[in-house]
């Protein structure tokens, strides 16, 4: 692969880089389109840009819509990673996206934050949960080559303060989208108690900050 910080076109990519850049921070959209660039990196480092099973525009979908959940779409009704699945494959159904498609979009939203399960789920959840991962620091070695260049492009913008708001605004509206040892739900239960979330303070361990 000639890696590129171009991103995929057409009707499809263009309406699902529209739904996010409308219904999300900047900060949070910045943060999906690079989870997208460095999990194509990522395959190009493991070799899995030949396997049968990557997909160049599903990854597209998968990484940038991963967050749609802490987005203004979400009604705080469930956590924010099947919310923002059932956004996405909403999305998806609309433009006539194979339905088999549509659920491994839907699976790799809904496990980007299930570590020890998302890899067992297949490239595509593995890679999303892997690119969404560089973007907080980890395998940043793997990504050394690009990571100005994407970060020149798509500014960090305070990023995990940014997240970190918005799922708990989601999860404070109901205990549907908070239950007890899920992101949502722990990371209100952090800012209720301390004022600050894990989340945020990994990140100034992150290697380019917030």
């Amino acid at each position: 692969m000639s890696f590129t910080l171009d991103l995929p076109t057409g009707p499809l990519a263009d309406a699902v880089l529209t739904k996010v850049q409308s219904s999300e921070s900047a900060s949070i959209a910045n943060h999906s389109v690079r989870s997208f660039l460095f999990a194509q990196l990522l395959a190009e480092h493991e070799g899995a840009l030949d396997d049968a099973a990557y997909d160049r525009d599903l990854l597209f979908a998968a990484t940038i819509m991963h967050d749609l959940g802490a987005g203004e779409l979400a009604q705080g009704d469930a956590r924010f990673e099947v919310e923002g699945a059932d956004l996405a494959a909403a999305l998806l159904t609309e433009h006539g996206v194979d339905a088999r498609d549509v659920d491994r979009v839907w699976e790799a939203i809904a496990l980007h934050t299930s570590p020890g399960i998302a890899e067992r789920r297949g490239l595509l959840a593995h890679l999303t949960r892997e690119g969404v991962g560089v973007d907080f620091g980890r395998n940043a070695e793997l990504v050394a080559d690009w990571e100005k260049e994407i970060h020149s492009a798509y500014p960090r913008l305070a990023m995990a303060r940014s997240l970190t708001d918005a799922i708990v605004e989601r999860a404070a509206r109901s205990a549907a989208a908070a239950p007890r040892y899920s992101i949502g739900g722990e990371l209100l239960r952090e800012r209720r108690a301390d004022g600050i979330t894990a989340l945020e303070l990994g990140a100034a361990s992150c290697p380019w900050g917030e």
